[in-house]
């Protein structure tokens, strides 16, 4: 079972944040149309961005607070 948030986000972070690993991870793929002007995105696609996003931002979080804490 897990004991924090975080191991939670980490868990989802690698899992569902990476998903499909090859050729390339979902996310780093938005990420760079986006960067390179986002021409042609639609709501599906910044759903999909937020979905895969999700648990990079919840790790980002709670990882700071519990660095921030000690």
């Amino acid at each position: 079972m897990m004991k924090s948030p975080l191991s939670l986000f980490l868990l989802l972070s690698f899992t569902l944040g990476l998903a499909p690993f090859f050729p390339e991870p979902h996310l780093m793929g938005k990420l760079r149309w986006i960067f390179g002007g986002g021409q042609g995105m639609q709501a599906m696609d910044y759903f999909d961005l937020l979905l895969h996003g999700v648990p990079w931002i919840g790790l980002i979080v709670f990882g700071s607070k519990k660095i921030l804490k000690k």
